[in-house]
């Protein structure tokens, strides 16, 4: 049974959004970090509700922080531990993602999917998957995990947009890609950039280039 994940809200009134999107943090962080990016964005997605849930498990090398799942070189966990917490977060986000929709009246062509880091891997692992297209994916400073999975597994195709921090030192910037071919070979509308000079975080550019992409493909 999926975990209930805890996440504040922003943007338009409840009841009269036509629009949703969704913060997916990165391993040792939570959902505060990446809500605050619903500021510069709401003036421009005025009908839009913004959430960001804390991931279901306190972090194990931060224990301020969530993660998704383990990771193996960060945290010394066991490869079957990271898979497992992988497994049963997909379960969660996956309920939270249907309890927004349900929540606020809406159809998934109408919610989004912004992830940072771990946060990216999980959107570009759920949103393939789900039987109804979500309306877009924005993927910061990510890896697509099990790229060869990807073309068989999919069953819906959100239009993807990838952004990279050349000077990332936590994932390489050689994930953007890669995740991009496999995206493009299994038929996904796909868009790239790369920030110059960007280590692991969100530079202006990637954030205006985001804004742009959710103001075209979400209603309202």
């Amino acid at each position: 049974m999926a975990r209930e994940l805890e996440s504040s809200r922003k943007g338009v009134a409840k009841g009269s959004a036509k629009s949703a999107v969704i913060f997916v943090h990165g391993y040792g962080a939570d959902g505060a970090d990446l809500l605050g990016l619903a500021d510069p964005l709401a003036p421009h997605l005025p009908d839009t509700a913004f959430f960001a849930p804390n991931a279901p498990e306190r972090c194990t090398n931060n224990p301020f922080g969530y993660q998704w799942f383990p990771i193996p070189w960060l945290d010394g966990s066991s490869e079957e531990a990271a898979r497992a917490g992988m497994v049963a977060a997909i379960d969660d986000l996956n309920a939270f993602v249907d309890k927004v929709l349900a929540d606020e009246g809406l159809e998934p062509g109408a919610l989004a999917l912004v992830g940072f880091s771990q946060g990216t891997m999980m959107s570009l692992h759920i949103a393939p998957r789900r039987a109804k297209p979500l309306a877009c994916l924005v993927g910061f400073s990510g890896r697509l995990l099990n790229p060869e999975l990807l073309e068989a597994e999919t069953v819906s195709r959100p239009p993807v947009l990838l952004i990279h921090g050349d000077a990332d030192e936590m994932v390489p910037v050689q994930s953007l890609p890669e995740a991009a071919d496999a995206l493009v070979k299994a038929g996904f509308e796909t868009y790239a950039h790369v920030s110059k000079g960007t280590g692991h975080g969100i530079a202006p550019d990637g954030l205006s280039l985001a804004l742009g992409f959710l103001s075209d493909k979400l209603p309202g």
